[in-house]
C-alpha cells in the first residue's frame, strides 16, 4: 500500500492517546540492561536529602527490545502494570545499520554520518519512500501497546546532512510523522527541532529536548508550555541544582543522564512543576 504525506495529512486528532502528564518524573533509557522486563529497569529511583525513593512514571524506551528485532512489548506491559506511561523511541531522521528494516532504505537516501557509529542522515525529501517505512515502525509501536512515539533526529535541515534540506522540507516531514502517530491512536512528541517549535506545536502533543539548559534554549519551548503540554529535557552535563532551577523557571521537567542512556545514572528534579490551572481558575484571576 502506498502511503503519502497527503494520505496522513494532519487533520483531527480523534482517537489519539493523550500526551503524558506535565511535571511527571521522566526516564530516558535506550540501552537495555540485565535487570527488568525487556531489559528496562523499572525500579530505578532517586531520593532527596530526606524522603522516600522516587520512581519515574514516564518511560521513553526503544521500539526494539534486547534482541534488536522484536518490539519491546514485555517492557510496555510491565510499565502499564504499574499505571505508568510508555513512549516508543523511533529514529525517523537517520539510517541505523542495525535496525531490522535497515535494508529498506535505498543507499541514495543515506547521507553524511551524524556523529554516532553506524548512523547516517536521511534525505527526508523522499517522502514516498520514507513514509511507508516510518508507518510500519509506528504500527509496531502501536502493536506493542505503547502510548506515544518519540521521533528522533527530526532536525536534519539544521545539520550537515549531505542533502540540501530546507526548513520547509523538515516541517512537511515532521507534520507527516505526527499524522502517522495520530492515525495509529498514539500521542507524539517533538524531539529537539527548537527552530520550528511554534509551527509544530499544534500537531505535537508534548516535547522532548536534549541540553536546552546547557545551550540556554529552554525558553524556546514556551509554545508547548503555554499550550499546557508536557516538556521533558535531558541534560548530559552540568549540575543538577543548576539544571533543575533553569528547567523549573521555563516550565520544563529536567533529568540528568549520561550519553550511554542506560537505566542509570538517572537524576531527576524532585521538585515537580506546578499543574496547569483549570480554565475556570484562570478566568477568576
Amino acid at each position: 500500500m502506498l502511503i503519502t504525506l497527503e494520505a496522513v495529512a494532519p487533520t483531527a486528532r480523534a482517537g489519539a492517546a493523550p500526551g503524558p502528564p506535565i511535571g511527571a518524573l521522566f526516564q530516558y533509557q535506550l540501552s537495555t540492561g540485565p535487570q527488568g522486563p525487556g531489559g528496562i529497569d523499572l525500579n530505578v529511583c532517586a531520593t532527596g536529602a530526606r524522603g522516600p525513593c522516587h520512581h519515574p512514571t514516564i518511560f521513553d524506551i526503544d521500539l526494539d527490545g534486547p534482541n534488536g528485532t522484536t518490539p519491546n512489548a514485555a517492557a510496555v506491559r510491565a510499565i502499564h502494570a504499574r499505571g505508568d506511561y510508555a513512549i516508543c523511541y523511533v529514529d525517523a531522521g537517520t539510517w541505523e545499520r542495525w535496525r531490522p528494516d535497515a535494508r529498506l532504505f535505498p543507499a541514495r537516501l543515506r547521507g553524511r554520518p551524524n556523529g554516532w557509529p553506524g548512523e547516517r542522515w536521511l534525505d527526508i525529501r523522499a517522502v514516498g519512500t520514507l513514509m511507508p517505512i516510518m508507518a510500519r515502525r509506528v504500527a509496531r509501536c502501536a502493536s506493542a501497546g505503547f502510548d506515544a512515539v518519540d521521533f528522533d533526529n527530526v532536525d536534519g535541515y539544521a545539520n550537515v546532512t549531505g542533502f540540501p534540506l530546507t526548513p520547509a522540507d523538515q516541517l512537511r516531514y515532521n507534520r507527516g510523522l505526527a499524522a502517522l502517530a495520530h492515525r495509529d491512536h498514539l500521542a507524539v512528541g517533538l524531539k529537539n527541532d527548537l527552530g520550528q517549535v511554534a509551527e509544530l506545536e499544534p500537531v505535537f502533543d508534548f516535547a522532548i529536548d536534549e541540553q536546552c539548559v546547557a545551550y540556554h534554549q529552554c525558553p524556546e519551548l514556551a509554545p508547548f508550555v503555554r499550550a499546557h503540554k508536557a516538556v521533558y529535557d535531558v541534560e548530559y552535563t552540568g549540575s543538577l541544582a543548576r539544571d533543575c532551577a533553569a528547567g523549573l523557571s521555563a516550565g520544563v521537567s529536567v533529568i540528568l543522564k549520561s550519553r550511554a542512556l542506560g537505566a542509570v545514572p538517572w537524576r531527576p528534579c524532585l521538585l515537580r512543576l506546578p499543574r496547569p490551572r483549570s480554565t475556570a481558575a484562570r478566568r477568576a484571576t
